[in-house]
């Protein structure tokens, strides 16, 4: 059954996003079995105010479709790890609550608290590491694979196509990881791991390389076969453009 950490019971509305995050009340999720130590922390922001910078090729509609799809696609992609969804938005908590996923409530935090509080929140279930992986990946596809080949105790980075961005980054709970999410932050990733005297292992599957933040991202890669609206069932009212420039995540 789906938990949801630090929000009050009942549905929620906007007045509840000044609530306590779910850091402050952790031991409410449900522990881990010992067959699965690691946890998928996914990060969503609210669906209608996601991917401002597709507006040149979507409208307010079609952008939310967008982005409820690919974070599906992500839930999806962790199978059989488990997953805990964060975000400070009741309909993205009433959606992965319908998915049967747990959700960390996390007000106000911006992306680093909000990751954060999610790998203590795996932490305090008993996780020994924690996947933070990026909604907006539209190919994502077997998570835990890539998590198996990151040795115990070590950090696995997988970065953004363009090796700027941060797609998944894979650390033990117990780390104190510092979490610095934007422009960069694949390489402020890497030197967080140093400072932590941590191996890395850098690994670059393409179906997780591949995020979604400028119009041109929205070109179907060869390798991909159906492209990113077509799978989420999108016909875009214009076409999209990959002359903008890009700035990684977060969006």
């Amino acid at each position: 059954m789906a938990r949801t950490l630090g929000a009050p019971p009942g549905p929620l509305t906007r007045a509840d996003a000044g609530r306590a995050p779910c850091a402050a009340t952790v031991r409410r999720l449900l522990p881990m079995s010992s067959a699965a130590p690691a946890v998928v922390v996914v990060p969503v922001k609210a669906f209608e105010r996601a991917k401002l910078r597709l507006a040149p090729a979507l409208t307010a509609p079609e952008r939310a479709a967008l982005a409820r799809h690919m974070a599906a696609t992500v839930v999806a992609a962790a199978q059989p790890l488990r997953v805990l969804v964060v975000c400070d938005d009741p309909d993205v908590r009433a959606w992965a609550e319908a998915l049967g996923v747990d959700v960390c409530w996390t007000p106000g935090l911006g992306l680093d608290g909000a990751v954060t509080a999610g790998v203590a929140a795996a932490r305090a279930a008993g996780a020994t590491a924690a996947a933070v992986c990026h909604a907006d990946l539209p190919y994502a596809r077997d998570l835990a694979a890539v998590v198996a080949e990151v040795p115990v105790g070590q950090i696995g980075l997988v970065p953004d196509r363009h090796e700027d961005g941060t797609n998944v980054a894979i650390v033990p709970t117990g780390a104190g990881f510092t979490f610095a999410y934007g422009p960069g932050s694949f390489g402020r990733h890497r030197a967080e791991a140093e400072r932590l005297g941590l191996p890395v292992t850098v690994l670059r599957p393409v179906h997780l390389g591949w995020d979604v933040d400028e119009p041109g991202d929205l070109t179907s890669p060869e390798w991909a076969g159906a492209g990113v609206l077509a799978t989420a069932g999108i016909e875009p009212t214009s076409a999209p453009s990959a002359d903008a420039p890009r700035r990684s995540e977060p969006t």
